[in-house]
Parts: C-alpha cells; structure tokens; sequence
C-alpha cells in the first residue's frame, strides 16, 4: 500500500497501482534514506509522483507522507514537516498523510503535543493524519482546527462534539471524521 522513492520499489508498486486504480502512500525516503533536510524529502516525493504520472496515477491519488521525525531528536522535526506539506499541497496538488504521533516520540506530555502539532499541520495542509481517533484531546484538536481552517459550516460538527464531550458522552468518530474530509473535499475544490 506504500511506495518510496527507492527506484526498485517504484518498478514494482507503480504498475500495480495504476493496473488497479489505487491511491498509494508515496514516503518520502529513497536508497539514501530518510533525510533531514525538508528540502531533500521534497524533492524525492516530487520524483515519486512525477514518476506515478508517467503511469497514469493522478496527483489527487498519491498521499505523500513527509516522515514526522521525534522533535526530541530533531528540533525543526514539525517545522519542517509543515513546509513539507505546503509545498505538496501547492506545487504537487497532492493530499498527505503521517503518523502523527511519530512527533512527540520519546517527549512527556505527548497527547499535548501530538494534539498541537495535527492542528498544526492540518493549517499547514495536512489532509490525513495517523493517529488514535478516539484520544480527546487530538479529536478536539481536530474539531477546533476544522473551525478555524474554515472546514465546518457554522461550527455545527465543533458545537456537537464540544457539548458531548462536556456532558460526558462520545461523539461518532467515524461520521466526524467522514464530514470532515468531505468539508476538506468541498474547500479544496471551491479554491480551485
């Protein structure tokens, strides 16, 4: 279900892709690694989906994932993640996907973090974040983001959520999580 920009693995996945009309997970390493430079993992996700053109994949089914590095480990690690996602979004029109918790590996308070850090990430253009769904903190993250992002219509689906969560009850996680790609959907397409 992945591709990297190794150029064996881009032989094998590729075709099969396009044969059965699939989106892929294009991670953005190759034969050299994972580098930290952003710049360096932009340029193999760029070579990952210009390859997948030449196979008739559309950009719109590609998800590229930037690798979150631990913060602990590498201090620019969501900085640079966000100017990854950025340029995907705008130069390659590409939606992208991490594991979201990746951030905040070896840090305390990590719920704290990996909930700041997908707000943050979903301004960036984030489209799709790997994640424990039902961890209320990153859910009312994610409620709170769509808000401001302008992704929930009158705060309807934000509201909802606040009110359960306050009177002890859960909200559906997987019909907030399908309105908010639809709302994610709708936006994108009214800017284009």
């Amino acid at each position: 279900n992945s591709v990297t920009g190794e150029e064996d693995r881009l032989e094998t996945i590729l075709p099969v892709v396009a044969e059965y009309n699939v989106p892929v997970i294009a991670i953005s390493n190759d034969e050299s690694g994972i580098s930290y430079d952003p710049k360096v993992r932009f340029e193999v996700a760029k070579r990952i989906v210009k390859r997948a053109e030449s196979y008739g994949i559309k950009p719109e089914d590609i998800l590229i994932d930037p690798l979150a590095m631990p913060v602990g480990a590498v201090n620019t690690a969501g900085r640079d993640l966000f100017t990854i996602v950025r340029m995907v979004r705008e130069e390659l029109g590409c939606n992208t996907v991490c594991g979201a918790s990746n951030i905040s590996f070896g840090m305390p308070s990590r719920d704290l973090l990996n909930a700041t850090f997908v707000s943050m990430a979903i301004a960036a253009g984030m489209t799709c974040a790997i994640t424990n769904p039902l961890e209320k903190e990153i859910r009312s993250a994610i409620y709170a983001a769509d808000v401001l992002m302008g992704n929930d219509e009158s705060a309807m689906r934000y509201l909802t959520a606040m009110r359960q969560l306050t009177q002890g009850s859960e909200p559906d996680a997987a019909e907030d999580r399908r309105a908010a790609r639809e709302a994610r959907r709708a936006a994108r397409r009214e800017r284009q």
